[in-house]
């Protein structure tokens, strides 16, 4: 498992090319990864609030992979892509953050993803009040993921 520490960095001015049409994509990937790390990492304080987010080695390495095969069929590749990061938890369903790929392109679809909590996790055998203080320091995240996409366009295939 990956723990995020607290940073008072800004990730979100972080601005990265990607270009669909080069068939080499493990660089993309990787800059893939690290702005959904830094969206978690905003995130973690504002909206999990937790002192940190557990993560499953490699899942976002994953989730990354997942996300440029959703792309490559789009006209605009990864750059017409928002991206609406959701998080659910024990009890409910949050948005945690929305991901505009390229602001100067309009967007041509969009992904919904899902991390889910984990059960399994250490706190899993404590009861119910114990898990009420402990809430807050720390959130595990499963290795399951939901992933869809909705196109904003009709194609002539359709």
């Amino acid at each position: 498992m990956e723990v995020l520490p607290i940073n008072n960095v800004n990730y979100t001015t972080q601005d990265w090319d990607y270009d669909p049409f080069i068939g080499d994509n493990d660089e993309y990937s990787s800059d893939l990864s690290a702005r959904l790390e830094a969206e978690l990492r905003a995130a973690k304080s504002t909206h999990l609030s937790c002192g940190e987010v557990l993560l499953p080695c490699g899942l976002l390495q994953r989730i990354s992979r997942d996300i440029l095969a959703m792309a490559d069929s789009e006209p605009c590749g990864l750059r017409g892509c928002t991206l609406y990061l959701n998080f659910e938890g024990e009890q409910d369903c949050r948005r945690l953050s929305i991901v505009k790929c390229d602001p100067s392109t309009a967007s041509t679809f969009e992904l919904y993803l899902t991390l889910k909590q984990t059960s399994a996790g250490w706190n899993s055998f404590l009861p119910q009040f114990l898990k009420k203080i402990t809430r807050g320091s720390t959130v595990m995240i499963s290795t399951e993921y939901e992933l869809s996409k909705n196109k904003l366009y009709r194609s002539y295939i359709d």
